[in-house]
């Protein structure tokens, strides 16, 4: 398999790492994520300037026909960075479900503002009960005439605080547990009977608690054929599990990168602590982590778009278990040889190491996805 870059992403990957380094430092990163947002809409503006938000939407809907390999490219640099602002949730999970489950008239209604930074989605379907598990759900949606009437809690949905718009799972027929039954709605954040609890993650992002007391929606809200969700469902996760292993590899090559230069500059017993064999071999096993976890990357974004839901998903939950426990390895590593400055605010390092930890926790953690590794039919 060849895993070179062509010069189109070559170009996208230099151009946002250009900007990242000029205009996301880690000062501007701390503003932001101290800001009642915690996130910017300038970056956001200025990412729609340079068409990743339109990345992986066909041209038609404003976006540019890219693959999982490009989205790669994206999440990777904005894991260097430790961007907080809401490409995954906006652009991945919600426009990729739109961009799979939608109507025409939905689409063109939907990604083009997306694309042009005017629309912020959020992906509503985890619940308290649930865990992992999308097909547990005791949200439901019931009939009244030609309206549907949602009730129940969505869970730590990412930037859901923000979102103008929420991609809902809920249960219009079947047993909580059933994989029939699900279907997909657009909400309004701001309907009448929405309540949402915003709240920082420990890794500077946010999330939500979401609460629907019988919240009406017209039939123009349903997202694909009705009571046929969980395939979307499970593929959004796929491809969002994808991303998050190739936001990952950016976070652990800097992580990496601010380890090997303190053990460059860290003086000890007349030198610097980077000459002791015995950190050496750490930062070794550091790299062969971060390296592996590339490989599996690729071969997940790859496969992201495979219209084959076992070889997707093998591929996916592969790299996601794979990755979070390298990314958990780096972090340790990261913070043991940074001594006690390693878990302090001003240092980058602990702020890597905490993305590092909700990545495995974000779309299943890898112990659930060694489950779907090896039960996956």
């Amino acid at each position: 398999m060849d895993f070179s870059l062509t010069e189109e992403q070559q170009l996208l990957r230099d151009s946002l790492a250009r900007f990242l380094t000029n205009e996301y430092t880690f000062e501007a990163r701390r503003k932001i994520v101290a800001s009642s947002k915690g996130w910017s809409d300038t970056v956001w503006a200025q990412f729609a300037e340079m068409g990743l938000l339109g990345v992986p939407f066909a041209e038609g809907y404003g976006g540019f026909g890219g693959t999982g390999v490009d989205v790669m490219v994206v999440m990777e640099a904005l894991g260097r960075a430790l961007v907080v602002e809401p490409y995954l949730a906006t652009v991945v999970l919600g426009g990729g479900i739109v961009a799979t489950a939608a109507s025409p008239a939905q689409k063109a209604d939907i990604l083009p503002r997306l694309a042009k930074g005017k629309l912020q989605l959020a992906f509503a379907c985890y619940e308290p009960h649930s865990r992992y598990d999308v097909h547990d759900i005791a949200t439901t949606a019931r009939r009244d005439g030609s309206r549907f009437v949602l009730s129940g809690k969505k869970s730590v949905v990412l930037q859901g605080g923000t979102a103008d718009t929420l991609i809902v799972s809920a249960r219009t027929a079947g047993g909580a547990r059933d994989r029939e039954g699900i279907t997909l709605f657009l909400v309004d954040a701001k309907a009448r009977g929405v309540k949402v609890s915003d709240y920082r993650t420990i890794d500077g992002l946010r999330a939500a608690d979401v609460e629907f007391d019988a919240v009406s929606v017209g039939p123009d809200s349903v997202l694909g054929p009705q009571e046929s969700g969980l395939q979307f469902l499970e593929r959004a996760i796929d491809v969002g599990a994808a991303a998050l292993c190739a936001e990952a590899v950016g976070v652990m090559e800097a992580l990496n990168s601010a380890t090997l230069e303190y053990l460059k500059t860290r003086q000890q017993f007349g030198q610097p602590i980077g000459r002791f064999q015995a950190l050496q071999h750490r930062a070794v096993d550091m790299l062969i982590h971060c390296e592996q976890s590339r490989s599996m990357a690729m071969r997940a974004a790859v496969e992201a778009g495979s219209a084959d839901r076992t070889r997707r998903r093998r591929a996916a939950s592969a790299a996601k278990s794979l990755v979070g426990r390298a990314g958990r390895a780096i972090a340790k590593e990261a913070i043991q040889l940074h001594g006690g400055m390693g878990v302090t605010d001003e240092l980058p390092a602990a702020h890597y190491a905490k993305r590092l930890t909700m990545i495995d926790c974000w779309l299943g953690d890898s112990d659930w996805h060694t489950e779907c590794f090896a039960t996956v039919e």
